[in-house]
């Protein structure tokens, strides 16, 4: 092996390594569209673990009769994507047994479950 030998491996190797680096390899994925993607499948979980005691939480009448399904929350005039985490920020402060927070992130999920259950056409059940 003459003294040229190891340079040539060596830069051999780096550009191999470089190949292999800027190569054609996938993208790493954008964590927040897949985060964001699953929200509505987290609300739901959320919604059947923790509010589905209450409400209905797709279609249907609620359990309790005092508290609306969430079809007919989210299909109210007026209450718009960027109205219903506000809403859902407040909206378990009365009366005292009721009297709980929902944690932000909750929020989000909770918002992108109910907006998947905004009809045009919703018509309320009847108690």
């Amino acid at each position: 092996m003459d003294a040229k030998t190891p340079a040539l491996l060596a830069l051999a190797c780096l550009f191999i390594s470089g190949c292999a680096a800027t190569g054609a390899s996938a993208p790493p994925p954008n964590d927040r569209l897949l985060d964001n993607a699953a929200a509505p499948a987290r609300g739901l979980a959320f919604a059947q673990e923790r509010c589905g005691g209450c409400h209905a939480v797709a279609e249907g009448i609620s359990p309790n009769p005092l508290a609306p399904s969430f079809s007919a929350v989210i299909n109210q005039p007026g209450l718009t994507s960027s109205t219903l985490e506000p809403w859902l920020r407040n909206s378990h402060d009365f009366p005292a047994e009721m009297n709980f927070a929902i944690a932000p992130q909750r929020i989000s999920d909770l918002a992108a479950y109910m907006l998947t259950l905004k009809d045009p056409t919703y018509k309320p059940a009847s108690q």
